[in-house]
């Protein structure tokens, strides 16, 4: 919340939401829809952040959870003339996600199976957040069937569920804890 602003408005007690301009939509509107999975998406990686007490993703999660910020952001506006104000998602924040998958994966041994999602605390918090990623790409790609939207966010979106997965791979490993596959 910023400075000076109650956090309740009442504005909402009709069952509806303001996008970013002046337009408001229905709370289950297919927008609202996509930008509060990536909401959701981000808190559950604070809850991962909770869990790595060893600090092993802490250049990378902070850095993560702003620019989903941004994503957001860009979801909660249908209008050009705010979007064209906002710090959007780029290329290189693909690419960074890319340079951690494969860093990660450098130390890695090969996938033969499936992975169950266990292990680590760490581990679980992260398969998780890969899920509600998954979820949130799946939301997002329901508003872009239906209207205008970049296409980087779909790709940053899945990029980073990739990348969630090879975190939860690599904490167990880097923790010792040995891989649950499917089939044993």
């Amino acid at each position: 919340m910023l400075a000076g602003m109650r956090i309740y408005t009442r504005t909402g007690d009709d069952g509806t939401t303001g996008l970013l301009g002046r337009e408001r939509v229905p709370k289950h509107d297919v927008r609202v829809e996509a930008y509060g999975s990536v909401d959701e998406l981000n808190a559950t990686l604070g809850v991962v952040r909770a869990h790595d007490g060893a600090g092993w993703f802490a250049d990378m999660l902070p850095g993560i959870q702003a620019t989903l910020f941004r994503v957001g952001a860009e979801l909660a506006t249908p209008d050009e003339k705010v979007l064209e104000k906002l710090d959007r998602v780029a290329d290189t924040d693909i690419e960074q996600l890319e340079r951690g998958i494969d860093r990660m994966e450098a130390d890695l041994p090969p996938l033969t199976r499936f992975v169950i999602p266990a292990g680590t605390s760490l581990a679980a918090h992260l398969h998780l957040a890969r899920t509600v990623c998954r979820r949130a790409e799946r939301r997002v790609t329901a508003l872009a069937a239906r209207e205008s939207i970049e296409p980087r966010i779909v790709r940053y979106l899945n990029r980073l569920a990739d990348l969630l997965f090879v975190m939860a791979r690599w904490s167990n490993h880097r923790a010792g804890s040995p891989e649950v596959t499917w089939p044993a």
